[in-house]
């Protein structure tokens, strides 16, 4: 249990952002596919991504990513790849998420994966050496990390890979990260409607720096929105248009909430810009669904209702995303309704002054969409604060730099 107190509403200060898993993991797996190592700089210090590094450097024939989502389903297209056998296991929430969708996709390309528990769901045995390439059919709309692990894998396949996408295509900038990387590293693909093709080739070893995370961003945005004096500088981003990240999104939605961003060489600066602050706040989360806990958390916050939509994925998250929500915001007082998997209605209401404790269902994103709060609720509580090191392992020290 972590208390953090925030005794005003003023956030001024610098702060150098933790560096993106989604764009360290995606290079980490390039280089263990390149045939030359390359250096990586400004790699994520968050737990998923020494996660990786620790298994694509161990002999183990047994590989436990522990919670880690992303390198689940990397490294279970990398070992379908190499030859030998391997167990990829996990926590016991991972056992329980689903992973059937890419499993189905390997075997369709010769793969020997067998479940040693539950049907569709981790700890696989892989028998790895076995792919080859060609078509495949495979639904878009649950997880763009399926697709990008077939994807980064698709080059050392013989004769490639053409990928048919079925379903509403969820987190498109995902996607595109993976392609664009894909690229940089010399691999030659192409997108056209829902078809993407991906030529056999090498990857070729470059230098790469990886950029600050938009994701652990959101969580300075919504600090922003609630502070009545504003004076930001957070390091390490690029401006939307120059990012890879799906997340940058967020400059645009939180300008509708007061949050001015001005990019200088570097990074952003946080000021307000005095635009009177709409009564509801409406969005699609299809393409960036880590950011949606954030916003519901931010407008429960400001006071405003709506609807957050494109949350297809968040059941299947680190915890049901959706419920977590739901649950700890009614502890402040606020009423968030569901529609089926894909939306979230959050109903305008004043936050309760009483202390709270917010559970976090180890989720790190539960823990620092809820800390904010801080600002404007005295006597909050973090339950298993610890969880934050999944993805931004420097969060509470930071929150100090700012008076939390």
């Amino acid at each position: 249990m972590r208390s953090i107190p925030k005794h005003n509403r003023i956030l001024k200060g610098e702060i150098v952002l933790t560096a993106s898993k989604s764009e360290s993991n995606r290079v980490l797996l390039i280089r263990a596919l390149c045939d030359t190592s390359f250096p990586i700089h400004n790699l994520a210090a968050a737990k998923d991504t020494q996660t990786m590094i620790q298994l694509l450097e161990s002999k183990s024939n047994t590989w436990d990513v522990g919670p880690a989502g992303t390198t689940m389903r990397f490294l279970t297209a990398y070992a379908a790849l190499q030859p030998g056998n391997k167990i990829m296991t996990g926590s016991e929430r991972m056992r329980n998420r689903p992973i059937k969708i890419l499993v189905d996709a390997l075997r369709a390309l010769g793969a020997d994966i067998k479940y040693t528990e539950k049907d569709g769901c981790p700890p696989l045995d892989i028998k790895g050496g076995k792919l080859k390439g060609g078509k495949i059919s495979i639904d878009g709309s649950v997880s763009s990390q399926y697709l990008s692990a077939l994807l980064m894998i698709a080059p050392k396949l013989k004769g490639g890979l053409e990928m048919h996408l079925t379903g509403k295509v969820a987190s498109v900038p995902y996607l595109t990260m993976t392609l664009r990387l894909m690229e940089y590293f010399g691999a030659k693909s192409s997108w056209d409607g829902a078809v993407i093709k991906v030529e056999e080739g090498s990857y070729e070893p470059k230098e790469f720096t990886v950029e600050a995370d938009w994701s652990g961003a959101s969580y300075w945005y919504q600090m922003a929105a609630f502070a009545t004096e504003l004076d930001l500088r957070i390091y390490g981003l690029k401006a939307t248009l120059f990012s890879l990240q799906g997340d940058s999104a967020i400059v645009e939605m939180y300008d509708r909430l007061g949050v001015k961003s001005t990019f200088f060489p570097g990074g952003v600066h946080l000021t307000k810009n005095n635009k009177s602050l709409s009564p509801e706040f409406n969005d699609d989360f299809t393409h960036c669904p880590d950011v949606a806990q954030t916003l519901a958390v931010t407008m429960a916050g400001l006071g405003i209702g709506g609807k957050l939509t494109g949350l297809e994925s968040l059941r299947i998250k680190e915890t049901d995303r959706i419920a977590a929500v739901q649950n700890e915001l009614a502890k402040f007082g606020i009423e968030v309704g569901a529609v089926g998997d894909h939306t979230m209605v959050v109903h305008p209401g004043k936050l309760k002054e009483s202390p709270v404790a917010v559970e976090t269902y180890e989720d790190h994103r539960m823990a620092m969409a809820f800390a904010p709060l801080a600002m404007l609720v005295n006597g909050i509580q973090i339950e298993e604060p610890e969880v934050v090191e999944k993805s931004y392992p420097a969060f509470w020290t930071d929150l100090e730099k700012v008076g939390f």
